[in-house]
């Protein structure tokens, strides 16, 4: 594996003293775990429904925040940084989600003398409207979409838009991504319909109703570029994921390296991404996505200006630990890497563990995970906020964990990735455990044979194959219910703790099956 050169072994002590973690779930884990090698002490935040939460019990301190709405408690600024002057924490870590790419959180760290471990609000906002990012892209060079510079007004102004670029297009926010505010047309009558639900949805999620136009290109496959850059004029990439595994333009298996790319390519999109994070005078660790059509030419799509939910796959083929290259770059230092310095080894998926129902249209089931085992062994990460006994909250996302296999080649990743999704066992909230093997074992990615649409087309409610659980399920359930059930209550210690003997029990007999 490569070394990174923010190895804090190499570094004159830690980079902080103190960092707030201004997140929660495996996110929020993740930072605190590489807080702690760095030799930096972590401050938690939580709302009222987080309060035995994973990250809160891993941080060093912890300090309630407000309810469970996220409105009043994550996306509260005024109250982040009333915990970080209470706790002395001279920095703030964002995850994703929630505030991580807010301009205005950046800005007001910035005005409270508190370091923000991220890129410039300047680059946020550039990067966040994306009609200004694709105004900033053309200007740099880098290859964009054929769309609309500015926001349409009118369903005229759309459909002379669409005449001109040709059917299929792509409607969607200025303000923000996602999947929000995103409509494929296909045909002329489809648009005024789409034009008003784009509208209506972008207003919803972000606050800002203005839409774009974009030709539309046919089975696409997503994919992005890592890149990091520092303080001192240095930017580098980190290779590619293959993010085109997607349900309702939302990514739920990736994997790195891309078999769409050929190494021309790679190069060329490596070389690429670094100018778009130039031009923006990037700070951070931050990604470029792009759209890549059956001919290997590839689009800039948009800039995500935070650590990814998908980075441990660039962590495993790299070597390269890119939360503490966050930190270390937000301290001020150089990479300790240089660009002939980063090499991909062999490959690695990655698997979103949702607490949703791929049979009911992939809808949040969220609930108490009364049985969890977690699959281990060479090769296998399981990033993870939760615990046995965990209540997966309707408030937040239903993510239970990002788990990661890496083999010596594709296929090695996959068969290791296999092997370790029938070891994982979730009993209480429906699980998307199933929907992943079914994805892998189908021929058609198994041979490389993806794009963005690969769920639409091939997958249909019942074609996940569960009956492999059942016997391990049926037996958690059994030994559940034959307890007298006191260790189920509200606020009962996870699982190693004399009061869940209950689910320890579920679990021994479960594996006796």
């Amino acid at each position: 594996m490569a070394t990174s050169r923010s190895d804090p072994g190499r570094a004159a002590g830690p980079p902080f003293r103190r960092v707030l973690v201004a997140n929660r779930g495996e996110i929020a884990v993740r930072v605190i775990r590489a807080c702690r090698e760095l030799g930096v002490e972590t401050v938690a935040v939580y709302s009222e429904p987080d309060r035995t939460a994973l990250h809160v019990r891993q941080a060093d301190l912890a300090y309630a925040i407000g309810p469970a709405a996220a409105s009043e408690s994550y996306l509260r600024i005024d109250k982040l940084l009333a915990v970080a002057r209470e706790s002395g924490a001279e920095a703030i870590h964002p995850g994703y989600g929630f505030l991580a790419e807010r301009a205005a959180f950046a800005r007001a760290c910035a005005e409270a003398g508190v370091v923000f471990i991220g890129p410039s609000a300047d680059a946020i906002e550039a990067m966040g409207d994306k009609l200004e990012a694709r105004r900033r892209m053309i200007a740099a060079g880098v290859p964009v979409v054929p769309g609309s510079e500015e926001p349409v007004e009118s369903d005229a102004e759309v459909e002379r838009l669409a005449a001109s670029f040709g059917f299929p297009v792509m409607l969607k926010a200025a303000g923000g991504g996602g999947g929000k505010g995103m409509r494929l047309v296909a045909t002329r009558e489809e648009l005024k319909s789409a034009l008003r639900g784009a509208r209506s949805e972008a207003k919803s999620a972000f606050g800002d109703d203005r839409v774009y136009v974009e030709k539309a290109i046919v089975r696409p496959r997503h994919v992005e570029v890592q890149v990091l850059g520092d303080t001192h004029g240095h930017v580098l990439h980190l290779y590619e994921r293959e993010c085109s595994i997607q349900r309702r333009h939302q990514k739920v298996i990736e994997e790195s390296p891309s078999l769409a790319v050929d190494q021309k390519t790679r190069e060329q999109m490596g070389r690429v991404a670094v100018q778009a994070a130039k031009a923006v005078d990037y700070v951070g660790a931050g990604t470029i996505e792009f759209l890549v059509d059956p001919e290997r030419r590839f689009y800039f799509l948009e800039m995500n200006t935070r650590i990814q939910v998908e980075h441990p796959i660039t962590e495993a083929v790299t070597g390269v630990d890119l939360v503490k290259a966050q930190i270390e770059i937000a301290a001020g230092r150089p990479l300790r890497l240089r660009q002939q310095d980063v090499v991909q080894r062999g490959w690695a998926i990655e698997c979103r563990i949702y607490a949703e129902d791929p049979d009911n249209n992939f809808l949040p089931a969220p609930g108490r995970i009364e049985v969890l085992r977690v699959p281990s062994g060479i090769g296998v990460r399981d990033d993870s906020g939760v615990y046995e006994g965990f209540e997966v909250s309707t408030f937040y996302d239903p993510m239970i964990s990002k788990l990661v296999a890496w083999g010596s080649n594709r296929d090695e990743a996959i068969d290791r990735m296999l092997r370790a999704l029938r070891e994982y066992t979730v009993v209480g909230p429906v699980a998307n455990i199933a929907f992943h093997r079914w994805a892998l074992e189908h021929p058609a990615f198994r041979a490389g044979d993806i794009d963005t649409g690969f769920i639409a087309r091939h997958f249909r409610p019942g074609a996940t194959d569960t009956t492999g659980d059942l016997p391990v399920i049926a037996a958690a359930i059994a030994a559940v219910s034959r307890f007298d059930g006191t260790a189920s209550r509200p606020g009962a210690a996870p699982s190693g703790s004399p009061s869940s003997r209950w689910r320890t029990l579920a679990r021994r007999e479960a594996l006796r099956e």
